[in-house]
Parts: C-alpha cells; structure tokens; sequence
C-alpha cells in the first residue's frame, strides 16, 4: 500500500511538473514569437538561444540582421507582421538540456493580400526546463543546427516550413 501511494505521489508530481513547463514555455514562446512580429529586437536577442547569437557575430550583428531583414521586407510591400506558436510538442530531454518544438504560423500583411506560412520554433533549456531560449529553425540548414545543438534527440523530428499561400483581400 505504501508503494502504490509513494508511486502515485511521484506520478503526481511529474505530470504537475510537466504541465508547469509547459505553461512557463509556452508563454515565453509567445513573448518571443510576439516580439518578433513586432521587430522588438531586444526582446528577441534576450530570448535567443545564445551560442545562435554568438554564431550570428554577437547581439549588435544579429540586431543588425533582423533589421535588415525587416527593412527588406517591408521594401518587398510587406505592411505588417503577425503570427502565432501553437502548443509545444513532446518534450525530449538529453542530460540538463530539455528541447520542444512549436509549430509557428507567420502572417505577411500586404496591401493586397496577406501570405501565411508555417515553420518551427525550438524551445532550449540548459538547466532541466528552469530558464529556456529560442530559435527559429524552419529554415535552419541541419548541419548549422547539429554545430549549434549537438545533443539533440534524433527522435526529434523538425519539418520543414510551408512555402506562403497568398490570400487576396476580398473587396466589398
């Protein structure tokens, strides 16, 4: 009898455990994917896994990138960024370090349509879930993402991201 209930105690926690981690990564994801909607750079880099940071040439260079990239954009036409992550997948955890991915959805806003596209945001933790960083790694080339993160589970399986479907306005 005193098993059984020391096993549903530590089942118990687990699962409150998890459901924590859940929580607490889900609302940074957002925060970050937020921030990049909005070109809140300083947010991003704060939430940006940091060896990515350091393989861009430091905070000031990938400030500097995602600027560029922005201004590219908007000379493209595109108006307004927007977009989503959607709930976390499996958690896979290799030592201290604990990896999920969020399927992210990207909106374009064009003065006559908008694109929707759908990639991927991976969620870092070095410390057993207590702190995580992010990166976008829709378009991330597999061997840039083995340099960054070597230890990542094999079961993990990244997609690649959605070519944009364009979606006119619809005039009145």
């Amino acid at each position: 009898m005193i098993r059984l209930l020391c096993l549903c105690v530590v089942l118990f926690c687990s699962v409150t455990t998890y459901a924590q981690d859940t929580v607490l990564v889900k609302r940074l994801a957002d925060k970050f994917a937020k921030a990049t909607f909005n070109s809140d750079f300083k947010t991003v880099l704060s939430l940006s896994y940091p060896p990515l940071v350091k393989l861009s040439g430091g905070r000031d260079t990938m400030e500097k990138i995602m600027q560029e990239r922005t201004a590219e954009l908007k000379g493209r036409g595109v108006m307004q960024f927007d977009g989503w992550v959607n709930a976390p997948g499996p958690f896979y955890k290799t030592g201290d370090n604990v990896h999920v991915l969020f399927p992210e959805t990207v909106v374009m806003k064009m003065i006559n349509g908008r694109y929707i596209s759908h990639s991927y945001l991976l969620g870092i933790s070095e410390d057993k879930g207590k702190t995580w960083t992010f990166m976008d790694v829709g378009n991330m080339p597999a061997n840039v993402l083995q340099h960054l993160l070597p230890d990542l589970s094999s079961e993990m399986q990244i997609p690649p991201p959605t070519k944009p479907t364009f979606f006119p306005s619809q005039i009145q």
